[in-house]
């Protein structure tokens, strides 16, 4: 009998937000800055360190058009990150349907 181990999950998405823009952006085309932020109920700055840390990690990849007060940074999902969502949920689903095996006990 081999020995259970649950799944790595991926700790990077394991953040509510970070997993909210991440969801998010593997059912749109993409979103812009503003969009996540009205979806997620995030303020700016917490949505601006998440989409950096996403994108660090390469799975987002970010566009900024305009300048000053009419600037517009727009997220896509890259391919390395729709891998990293779809790993994730089907680690978080393998959680939830596999059960941990009963040990056997042996008396001494």
């Amino acid at each position: 009998m081999s020995e259970f181990k649950f799944p790595v999950i991926n700790p990077l998405l394991h953040s509510e937000l970070r997993l909210k823009i991440m969801v998010a952006l593997d059912s749109l085309e993409s979103a812009d800055f503003v969009y996540l932020c009205k979806i997620t109920d995030s303020t700016r700055g917490n949505m601006s360190v998440q989409i950096k840390t996403l994108q660090e990690a390469g799975y987002l990849e970010v566009t900024k058009s305009g300048v000053g007060k009419f600037s517009r940074t727009v997220c896509c999902i890259t391919h390395k990150g729709m891998e990293a969502l779809h790993a994730y949920e089907k680690g978080i689903q393998r959680m939830f349907k596999e059960k941990v095996p009963a040990k056997e006990v042996k008396e001494a």
